[in-house]
């Protein structure tokens, strides 16, 4: 039959079991919701009525405009080549491993933080023997436990065997662990964009290198063309001076422009290489052991989809790491107000000690303890309060990073689609003026070579056209690295639902995907 007291003493334990699950319910700090962050309703730069008047040949987005990336989005441009070393990157890159690695040491302070919500347990097994005189053994100290070896004369030799328990446990009663585990799952979700960040950026890259290699084959080729042709006019010239039609004089200016030709020509292999070398360290290869096959640039632009501005929100990266870093901030501000509140601290030990080994595990060796205690702070001079104020002002500063990052997103999509659209006119433009050079070069040829004008003009002629002609390879260049820099901008084919979950920050599962990614 239970006694009143033992029952007392139940009722009381319950209560107070009840007591700290209900505390535990408390959370101090503030709730957290994302900033608006308003979005026009549409691009500027990608507006029907901007290309409805605009000359054939253009560049437009591609319709409708609320389409998607996709995933592997290099391979609109129909490059194997370049899908190729694509997919060695996203293995092999080492900025990207960096990354990844950094995701995973914010899934595992994730694991560290929940801890917390735990108690800590310790055994510390021990053993002394411990031999005093006489004198000390009449003092009152056991002697019960001498081994078979025979004492000193006028000394006791004391065994003592323990095997205590220990076990501590803090009640989250105003939210800190719970805001703690939470600053870690958010701050795990920054990492997880800032891989995905660092992804697409090295993507992005790659093709920038890729298109400006083929724009140096591009450039090598028509030097070679133009080399080849100064060469024929020499030959020319010098047959016209020999036959005494043509002057010294128009001899040595083929042949400066020759000259002038091939050092350019041999200058445009600098370039070549130092890209060539940027593609190899991307895919994680030498620069020793690699090389890339000449071949011109041929690629056309692709009709990129560009979206509307709200898509934009949650299809790139860069936002998804801006908006998490505030979760991140506002759950910071939760830990530090706790510490306004008291702490409990739970303390109980037991276990086993006896003099004897043999009766260590006996009833009469069992020993336990409980014991409570709680602390506040009642004077800090303001620390507690200038630490939330701290924190609370990171917040704010989190917020205006944001919203920066997001007006920086709206301005570099209409900074590459402006560009794109200009550049397809510009190129239209260089394209004829291409041609035209080529009929000033034909007719400044033939009247030379009736004796009509002198080689001056010929030669004027011919600077003209190369120097259009470098401009055409030029713009087309850049027109390629414009389409990638949209791209990249809209945030390549990522999405916001691919940042793993709270809940799946820490699972085995998210683990073994994000190495797949990787």
């Amino acid at each position: 039959m239970t006694s009143p007291r033992s029952a007392v003493t139940s009722h009381a334990a319950c209560a107070a079991a009840i007591c700290i699950s209900l505390l535990s319910g408390c959370n101090v700090g503030p709730k957290y919701a994302p900033p608006a962050a308003p979005a026009p309703p549409g691009f500027k730069e990608a507006a029907p009525a901007t290309y409805s008047a605009a000359p054939p040949g253009t560049w437009q987005p591609a319709q409708p405009q609320d389409a998607a990336l996709k995933g592997k989005w290099w391979e609109m441009f129909n490059e194997p080549e370049l899908n190729a070393l694509e997919d060695q990157l996203n293995i092999n890159n080492q900025n990207i491993a960096q990354y990844f690695q950094n995701f995973m040491a914010a899934r595992a302070q994730v694991s560290e933080a929940r801890a917390g919500y735990f108690p800590t347990a310790a055994v510390n097994p021990s053993y002394t023997r411990t031999s005093v005189g006489t004198a000390a053994g009449s003092t009152g100290i056991a002697t019960g436990g001498t081994t078979g070896l025979a004492p000193a004369k006028g000394r006791t030799t004391i065994s003592d065997f323990s095997l205590p328990f220990d076990v501590s446990w803090e009640p989250d009663l105003w939210g800190r662990v719970r805001n703690t585990v939470s600053e870690y799952r958010y701050a795990a979700q920054v990492s997880a964009a800032d891989l995905e960040n660092e992804r697409l950026t090295e993507q992005a890259d790659l093709a920038e290198y890729f298109f400006e290699l083929r724009g140096q084959d591009a450039l090598q080729d028509l030097y070679n063309r133009t080399i080849e042709t100064d060469r024929q006019a020499l030959d020319l010239v010098r047959a016209l001076y020999e036959t005494g039609i043509d002057s010294q004089e128009a001899v040595a200016q083929a042949e400066v422009t020759l000259a002038d030709a091939e050092a350019a020509g041999i200058g445009i292999a600098v370039n070549r290489a130092l890209y060539e070398h940027a593609i190899a360290t991307l895919i994680g290869r030498s620069a020793s052991t690699f090389s890339m096959p000449v071949k011109l640039l041929s690629t056309p632009v692709p009709a990129i989809p560009v979206g509307v501005p709200s898509q934009l929100l949650q299809r790139r990266p860069d936002i998804a790491a801006a908006e998490r870093t505030m979760a991140e901030a506002n759950a910071i501000i939760g830990v530090q107000k706790a510490a306004y509140y008291p702490t409990l601290s739970l303390t109980g030990s037991g276990g086993l000690q006896s003099s004897a080994i043999t009766k260590l595990f006996s009833l009469p060796a069992l020993f336990w303890s409980l014991g409570a205690s709680a602390s506040e702070t009642i004077f800090d001079a303001g620390l507690r309060r200038a630490t939330v104020t701290q924190y609370t002002a990171a917040y704010n500063a989190d917020v205006a990073a944001y919203k920066q990052t997001v007006l920086t997103a709206f301005q570099q999509v209409e900074d590459y689609i402006a560009t794109l659209r200009v550049l397809s006119q510009q190129i239209a433009r260089e394209d004829a003026a291409v041609q035209a050079a080529q009929r000033y070069v034909d007719i400044a040829t033939a009247r030379y070579q009736t004796g009509l004008d002198p080689y001056l003009n010929v030669l004027i002629a011919q600077d003209i056209l190369l120097g259009d002609q470098q401009a055409q390879a030029v713009l087309r260049v850049s027109e390629m690295t414009a389409a990638v820099q949209l791209i990249q901008a809209l945030g390549g084919g990522w999405d916001a639902a691919q940042i793993p979950t709270a809940s799946q920050v820490t699972s085995k599962e998210t683990s073994g995907q994000a190495a797949k990614n990787r």
